[in-house]
């Protein structure tokens, strides 16, 4: 089977998904980008001249001749587009948040048909530092994390939530494995009309805590989460794309660093570790993953589902601030 993909949206990310694709295309003979498509047809035109590639004059156009897009428009759009690629069993990676309600990600499911793959782009799932981590057991308790980031006009059309909480949603829903019981949110709108600064307390069924702060009027930037469990505390910094573990261990003979700690009369070690991984790219790599599924037949690391599930506890986080405003 060959790939003939499609890169719909031709703004800042949707730039960055094109020189990646492109690279793919280079590395991968079963990929190829045969084209790109915008409403704003001289943007689309210029970086179709840049990359030598096709700017289709119309959406339709592309549709009927790619059997694979990438979605990189602006959340409004997410659902009005995707409906369309999936009418047609387009293999469709939509990036994050995957629609603006629930409601229309439902209905995105309802559409896609067996055998077509829908990932949705949290790429966050593939930073390097949460990719460190995949060899351990992690069976979180306590999770906390930040995310601030400095003002940028670009992506506020939506509230902080769907901006930037979302990314951490996403991961804790996939590490916790656990429906969410309860929410507790605050949050207030400083620069725009959205919520700008925000903080939440997820309860699950099986008693784990997230306490997950987003803010995009920070004078810093800062995107870490820090997961306390059983014998084990670890530190995910994704700005720097590096992890930190700490675990209680047993085994006398370790070559890590460690230090001696005696628990209920039992001798065990603290062991640090830094753990590594090859992956440096994570958007090339999350989309080198979602052309390897539709050549293999097989569901995405970040599935429909996995998108609609986020964006049903942003929604609930975002009516629950919406209700303490109001009081």
């Amino acid at each position: 089977m060959k790939i003939k993909a499609g890169v719909i949206g031709c703004g800042h990310l949707g730039k960055l998904h094109i020189k990646n694709v492109k690279e793919i295309e280079e590395e991968n003979k079963d990929v190829s980008l045969a084209g790109i498509y915008d409403v704003n047809t001289e943007e689309a035109a210029t970086l179709a001249d840049k990359y030598g590639i096709k700017a289709y004059s119309t959406l339709e156009e592309m549709l009927n001749e790619v059997n694979a897009v990438l979605v990189v428009t602006p959340t409004t759009t997410h659902y009005s587009i995707a409906k369309e690629t999936l009418k047609r069993n387009i293999h469709t990676f939509i990036e994050k948040p995957v629609t603006e309600t629930l409601q229309e990600a439902e209905e995105l499911e309802s559409l896609k048909k067996e055998g077509t793959i829908v990932q949705v782009g949290h790429i966050e799932r593939f930073n390097p530092a949460i990719l460190a981590i995949e060899k351990y057991n992690i069976t979180p308790l306590f999770i906390e994390t930040h995310r601030l980031a400095q003002f940028n006009p670009r992506g506020t059309d939506v509230s902080v939530i769907k901006d930037l909480m979302i990314h951490d949603i996403d991961i804790i829903l996939n590490l916790v494995k656990s429906k969410v019981k309860s929410i507790e949110a605050n949050g207030v709108g400083v620069l725009t009309d959205t919520i700008d600064i925000a903080n939440t307390r997820l309860n699950f069924e099986n008693g784990c805590v997230a306490n997950i702060t987003a803010s995009r009027i920070s004078l810093n930037k800062m995107r870490k989460m820090r997961i306390f469990q059983k014998n084990a505390y670890i530190s995910i910094d994704f700005l720097n794309n590096t992890s930190e573990v700490f675990r209680l261990s047993e085994d006398s003979d370790t070559n890590i660093f460690s230090m001696p700690v005696n628990n209920n009369g039992k001798d065990y070690k603290i062991v640090y570790e830094k753990p590594t991984t090859d992956i440096k790219n994570a958007m090339k790599y999350e989309e080198d993953l979602f052309f390897k599924s539709i050549l293999k037949g097989e569901e995405p690391e970040v599935t429909l589902h996995d998108g609609k599930e986020a964006i049903e506890i942003a929604n609930k986080i975002i009516e629950k601030i919406e209700t303490n405003r109001s009081l």
